[in-house]
């Protein structure tokens, strides 16, 4: 007969040993917590799964603070030709949200950057939504932006989320005052401004006053603000950077990997040196 005085202590430590080894999960907020954040976006497959994991490793060490990780989908009507065809060559390469789970699940054995998804709303009601959230906690994916649910739609996609404790990320494009507010005041994680209107890649100028509208955030929430469309240089990093919480960098990284495919880790790695480079500049007394 057992000493229940022993199995007490057994259970006792059976608990704290589990606690021990409970991984501590990213937050996004960590990412906005000691400087201008830089979130890159990376096609998640293209080339390969493999070097998908090595870019999220290489641009963690370049000074990316959080990293995007872009599902590929057939039909992604945001995203301007740099990520439609990343998102083919994914696709055409054989890339599926089991294997994107199993990448990430590897490397989450090395690398600790907070993690959010971007994607559309087929892939995950095909998965399964509460599946595909109790991966994404599993795993310590702490958000996702869906981008082609407006956000008067989101409830049910947030509902399931919040659940397993993912933020629904908001979409704010330069729009109206009183959309401005509703779509800040809801927002979690962090809210992603969108620079300009259309769909995403790289422009030469950014003529949209964030100033203007990240004060109108400002009003409502303090919820950090990360620009994102069209930043393709370290100058335009910094601008954006120094104009809201943050800068997000997709298209002009998905370029270097179609240029270089499966070698693309160091000319990824050196180009966010540059853009971090930029806009630790934010910082400085303007």
């Amino acid at each position: 007969m057992s000493n229940p005085a022993t199995s007490a202590t057994a259970s006792t430590q059976t608990d704290a040993a589990a606690q021990a080894v409970e991984p501590v999960q990213p937050t996004i907020a960590s990412a906005f917590a000691d400087r201008k954040a830089l979130i890159g976006f990376v096609t998640v497959g293209d080339p390969t799964l493999d070097t998908t994991r090595q870019l999220v490793i290489g641009m963690a060490e370049a000074g990316c603070d959080l990293v995007e990780l872009g599902i590929p989908f057939s039909d992604p009507v945001a995203e301007g030709p740099v990520i439609q065809e990343a998102s083919l060559r994914s696709l055409q390469g054989g890339t599926t949200l089991d294997g994107i789970f199993g990448m990430v699940a590897q490397l989450r054995e090395t690398c600790s950057i907070p993690l959010v998804f971007m994607g559309y709303m087929n892939p995950v009601l095909h998965y399964g939504m509460d599946r595909f959230f109790a991966r994404c906690r599993e795993l310590g994916v702490a958000g996702i932006i869906v981008a082609d649910v407006p956000y008067e739609e989101r409830d049910e996609v947030a509902d399931v989320a919040a659940r397993y404790g993912v933020d629904v990320i908001s979409m704010l494009a330069p729009t109206s005052d009183e959309r401005i507010e509703r779509v800040a005041t809801g927002a979690r994680g962090f809210l992603y401004l969108v620079s300009s209107l259309g769909v995403t890649g790289m422009r030469s100028e950014i003529t949209t006053d964030i100033p203007a509208i990240v004060e109108k955030i400002r009003e409502v929430t303090d919820i950090p603000v990360a620009v994102g469309f069209g930043i393709g240089s370290p100058q335009q990093a910094y601008a954006m950077a120094h104009a809201s919480d943050g800068a997000i960098v997709g298209s002009a990284i998905v370029r270097l990997i179609a240029e270089h495919g499966e070698n693309a880790v160091e000319p990824v790695k050196e180009f966010v040196t540059s853009l971090r480079a930029g806009i630790d500049e934010s910082r400085l007394p303007s």
